[in-house]
């Protein structure tokens, strides 16, 4: 698939993973939608990248339509990639007792309902397209995380989310497949994002550190790189890929 021309929708794309996304397919030509609670910076990047900001919460359905309606009225909606996460920190007994139950859904409904609602519905309205050549009519990318395999203590949630996301990674593939739409998820390790800059200085180091090679933080430019990849290498479906320098994590 070109990227040129092009409409894609990156949830979570006012920072982080999903910003370095928007960045890069805007470069290669694509036409960007960023989709985000984060209002003032998702406007700001819309603007300097000639893109499309709406405010949304990927768990509601009426935002997810409100997305997917601006993607189609600026072009081919041909790509998705679902950035859009939370990650909070809490055992499952701590010493204020146990795990809030409201946490932990709300960690399951923005990352694993979140990334399927977006998936569902931007995949309706590729189903309309007109093939590319390759017979394609869209792409869809999710994040997991290395958590959905080695989740850490107090990750319970995160990792229950992330998993969830892993599951669903061929059964959405093979549902699309007649359609022509591919499915993806990358897994990332340990990325310089601001969830991990709000951390110590002391503690991103370590982390880094804790990378077998590259020993550094990920980047969200690395992250785009495989974006890139997938989007052009229609043999790249129903599988999900670690993006993380051979790290396996430790219990905390």
């Amino acid at each position: 698939m070109d990227i040129s021309g092009k409409v894609f929708i990156v949830t979570g794309g006012a920072s982080g993973l999903g910003e370095g996304t928007a960045r890069m397919l805007t470069a290669n030509g694509g036409k960007v939608v960023i989709a985000d609670l984060q209002v003032d910076k998702g406007e700001a990047l819309a603007k300097e990248l000639g893109g499309v900001f709406v405010r949304c919460d990927v768990s509601q359905e009426a935002d997810g339509r409100a997305v997917v309606a601006a993607a189609t009225g600026l072009g081919k909606l041909m790509g998705l990639v679902n950035c859009a996460g939370i990650a909070p920190a809490i055992k499952t007994v701590g010493k204020d007792g146990a795990h809030p139950l409201d946490t932990f859904t709300k960690v399951v409904m923005v990352n694993l309902v979140g990334s399927f609602n977006m998936i569902r519905l931007a995949a309706e309205a590729m189903c309309k397209n007109e093939p590319e050549a390759t017979g394609e009519r869209g792409v869809m990318i999710s994040t997991a995380s290395v958590a959905a395999y080695d989740g850490q203590i107090g990750q319970a949630a995160y990792a229950a989310s992330k998993g969830g996301v892993v599951g669903m990674t061929l059964p959405v593939a093979r549902d699309m497949a007649r359609n022509g739409i591919r499915n993806m998820t990358i897994a990332p390790g340990i990325f310089g994002t601001p969830m991990l800059f709000s951390m110590p200085k002391e503690v991103q180091d370590a982390l880094a550190a804790s990378v077998p090679f590259p020993s550094r933080l990920g980047r969200p430019e690395d992250y785009a790189k495989l974006v890139h990849q997938i989007v052009t290498n229609d043999m790249l479906n129903g599988e999900v890929i670690r993006l993380d320098g051979a790290i396996r994590m430790a219990p905390k």
